[in-house]
């Protein structure tokens, strides 16, 4: 494991430390360009800001029209014999009430603090005029402006709600025709993984685009734009927290009846390597194997941690986007309504189940964005302005993600009386990073063995 996580873990850091000088130098540049009235150089960072808006922009509805057709198309993997899909079933709704906990602190917080009111971005001609047409809390306009009457100019007008619309359809008959779609399936992966490539090169350019939006908001505002920005950071470590130290061991004591300082004893390694390294993927072996030193049998332990990677997020599928959105509706001067808010918890509570094998803080920020129907130049600045901040959220955001990946299968297991209260209680643990090349015939013979399901479970 070292071999592989070592170097994405060196590349994070250099990526992570470039994108805070970006945002030092641009708040830095910004400020003297307001101070000293020199126009160039906020013209400059204008324009490098709207090249790097541009570039995301561009990425925005192939992204999410891709994702949604993959990710429901991917359900299909939890098909198979009955006690995987039994084991399935719970796992899946447990990740949907946990989720949804989750959102309604995240958008209790958001709402509280009032995230992002205290400095007003200026969108451009278009995004204005699209603000003043979306008419908050009119259901039956809401429905009508989601179903498009060509699908064509969907695409091409760039309206992410009618694309996200399209996509759930679309991805429905695919994974209802099954073998049949196949191709389609195939071409929509592919065509999922180049964009994620061309998205993974702008992202290093996220440095110098932070250097442009910042130096663009600074010149602008001053340093009035600090606030907005650190109220971000502490509502989404506050919103994390909450989740992680204060929800997940309440459901351990109340429903696993095991000791939360149990649980954070076993899978702290873990937890700490998902801050530092911000990969819920380059944690997976560490948080598989917490799980199993926590009583969860191996074999199901092998199928729910893996699955958790990608579609138990509630750091960056349900706390982040419920205050982020937030934060970006509230700098665009976007009053959300009852209704919206109902969205934004579809959203995260589902929206993570639906993208499996997809979902990432980028998508699950724009599939809400977009749920709320904000113009998609909005999307593209409030997320471009994000990037500013994200290597120190995303450090928190993974921690509960993986704290969530690791809490779940223990619920499951206990429900269905798989738990092992023996290996649970032993205060000695197997090694978090221990060989992890196992014969796939063992692994199979132990996966049979240990997810057998009582039947009246």
């Amino acid at each position: 494991m070292s071999t592989t996580t070592q170097p994405r873990s060196r590349r994070n850091t250099v990526f992570g430390v470039a994108v805070l000088a970006g945002l030092v130098l641009g708040a830095l540049l910004g400020f003297i360009a307001k101070q000293a009235e020199v126009s160039w150089l906020a013209t400059t960072l204008s324009r490098i800001g709207e090249v790097f808006v541009s570039l995301v922009q561009f990425t925005v509805i192939p992204l999410v029209f891709t994702a949604i057709v993959v990710g429901i198309t991917s359900l299909r993997r939890l098909g198979g014999p009955r006690t995987a899909a039994r084991l399935g079933g719970r796992t899946l709704l447990w990740f949907a009430a946990t989720s949804l906990i989750a959102v309604l602190i995240g958008i209790a917080i958001g709402t509280i603090g009032n995230l992002g009111s205290g400095v007003r971005v200026t969108p451009s001609e278009d995004a204005v005029a699209n603000i003043a047409e979306r008419a908050p809390g009119d259901w039956w306009a809401f429905i009508q402006s989601i179903v498009p009457t060509n699908v064509f100019s969907a695409f091409t007008e760039g309206n992410v709600l009618q694309v996200v619309f399209i996509a759930l359809l679309v991805g429905g008959a695919a994974y209802a025709l099954g073998d049949r779609a196949g191709a389609f399936v195939s071409f929509n992966r592919a065509a999922f993984d180049i964009i994620q490539k061309v998205l993974g090169w702008i992202i290093w350019l996220a440095p110098i685009g932070v250097l442009g939006l910042l130096g663009n908001a600074f010149a602008s505002y001053g340093n009035e734009f600090f606030q907005p920005l650190i109220s971000l950071i502490v509502a989404v470590y506050l919103g994390c927290a909450l989740v992680l130290f204060v929800v997940y061991p309440v459901l351990l004591r109340f429903v696993g009846k095991i000791n939360p300082l149990t649980y954070f004893r076993k899978s702290w390694t873990a937890l700490q390597f998902a801050f530092v390294s911000q990969s819920s993927g380059a944690t997976l072996p560490l948080s598989r194997q917490a799980a199993v030193n926590l009583g969860v049998p191996r074999g199901y332990a092998s199928f729910a941690v893996p699955l958790g990677t990608t579609t138990k997020m509630d750091g960056c599928a349900a706390v982040f986007p419920a205050v982020t959105t937030i934060f970006i509706a509230n700098l665009n001067g976007i009053a959300l309504s009852f209704g919206d808010y109902v969205l934004i918890v579809l959203v995260a509570t589902f929206g993570s189940l639906a993208t499996a094998g997809t979902t990432g803080w980028f998508t699950m920020l724009t599939l809400t964005l977009a749920a709320v129907n904000l113009p998609a130049e909005v999307i593209a600045t409030g997320v471009a302005i994000v990037f500013a901040i994200n290597p120190i959220l995303d450090m928190m955001r993974t921690a509960t993600n993986v704290g969530g990946q690791i809490a779940v299968p223990i619920l499951v297991a206990r429900g269905t009386g798989i738990l092992d209260d023996e290996v649970l209680n032993s205060p000695s643990a197997a090694p978090l990073l221990e060989d992890d090349t196992e014969p796939a015939t063992q692994e199979s013979e132990e996966s049979e063995k240990d997810a057998k399901v009582p039947a009246n479970a």
